[in-house]
């Protein structure tokens, strides 16, 4: 066999075959990404479900405890007006 010979399969044979294997690496490297980055959006979609189911739960306390505020504080000043009206002994 010729070098010639060797050059010529090389280039007819060789090369194509290498860069059929390149682009089959590439491509498993981006298929494995791709699903990377949906495994990521899945978590980051669940987390925000549940960041904000948690802050609907703070916001109905606080909603709570802004009412018992209110109406209690109404309670407590009519409370002081009747003392304040009231006779010392």
């Amino acid at each position: 066999m010729s070098i010639g010979m060797v050059m010529f399969f090389l280039i007819v044979v060789g090369i194509p075959v290498i860069a059929g294997i390149l682009a089959d690496v590439h491509k498993r490297n981006l298929k494995f990404k791709e699903r990377q980055l949906e495994l990521l959006g899945n978590q980051t979609a669940e987390k925000a479900a549940q960041y904000a189911a948690h802050t609907e739960r703070l916001e109905q306390r606080v909603r709570v405890l802004e009412r018992i505020v209110t109406d209690k504080g109404i309670a407590v000043a009519d409370e002081i007006e009747r003392l304040r009206d009231k006779p010392l002994n």
